[in-house]
């Protein structure tokens, strides 16, 4: 999700519109935030900038075998990780059943042997499932922003569990969401500080956040830029500009920023 104006207020209205538009197809709950955003002509693009700055897991797990996303939306990354990362077996958990009515309009694939969706609450899925994910996508919101359940400790402590000792957790948030302070306080006290926070690709308000469940598991930037040459000749994407971007937010004082209680 990517915000372009104030939130509604408007709590329960949860059932997605879909605008078409400049040849782009956009899942929205709202006039000012766009759930989801697809070029009409090239389905499997990465057309908002903050999932491309998602993608950059791969500068971390650049062969990861399983990759799992909370938040289905109009499936970008679901798409994306189905062609360009065709070694991982793929989960992508989505809570509302009317955007998942919409999975053959954004042209998301059928289920098959290394691709599922499960309309299931991704909180609830976390913790109770046995998936030992390489990677964990947490992209899901509602009309109001984040749910409460997928910015709490309880769901973080969840994720990390679960996460093999080379896991990584990547988490789209809105720096101007009311539940923001406490997301990124609640990921850096489970993941004990193993957390970068990165703004998002052309976009003012979306924050990305790295989490590593090993200790120092970033790559200093040398070694992040050379990886990306490399993954540039198999991926679509300037990973170049992402290790940057993520170098970048090593040096934010995000803790600062968030006055996050020290552990």
């Amino acid at each position: 999700m990517t915000r372009s104006g104030r939130p509604s207020r408007n709590p329960g209205h949860e059932r997605p519109v879909v605008v078409r538009a400049g040849g782009f197809v956009a899942l929205q709950f709202d006039e000012t935030g766009v759930q989801s955003c697809m070029l009409a002509h090239e389905p499997y693009a990465l057309a908002l900038g903050y999932t491309r700055t998602m993608v950059g897991f791969l500068l971390f797990q650049p062969n990861p075998r399983r990759i799992s996303i909370v938040g289905l939306g109009g499936g970008s990354l679901a798409k994306y990780c189905y062609r360009y990362v065709p070694d991982a077996v793929i989960t992508a958990v989505e809570i509302n059943p009317d955007v998942l009515a919409l999975r053959s309009l954004f042209q998301i694939p059928a289920d098959d042997e290394r691709f599922a969706v499960i309309c299931a609450d991704g909180a609830h899925y976390v913790d109770s499932s046995d998936h030992r994910p390489d990677v964990l996508l947490v992209d899901g919101f509602n009309a109001e922003g984040v749910p409460p359940q997928l910015c709490s400790t309880a769901f973080y402590t969840a994720c990390r569990r679960q996460l093999p000792d080379n896991g990584l957790l990547v988490a789209n948030l809105i720096s101007s969401d009311s539940g923001f302070r406490r997301c990124v306080c609640s990921i850096r006290a489970v993941f004990d500080d193993a957390v970068v926070v990165v703004p998002a690709e052309d976009s003012p308000e979306n924050v990305i956040v790295f989490a590593w469940k090993a200790p120092a598991a970033s790559l200093p930037l040398d070694e992040s830029l050379a990886l990306a040459r490399v993954l540039e000749t198999m991926h679509p994407l300037n990973l170049r500009e992402t290790a940057i971007r993520i170098e970048y937010g090593k040096r934010i004082d995000w803790e600062e920023r968030t006055a996050c209680p020290r552990t």
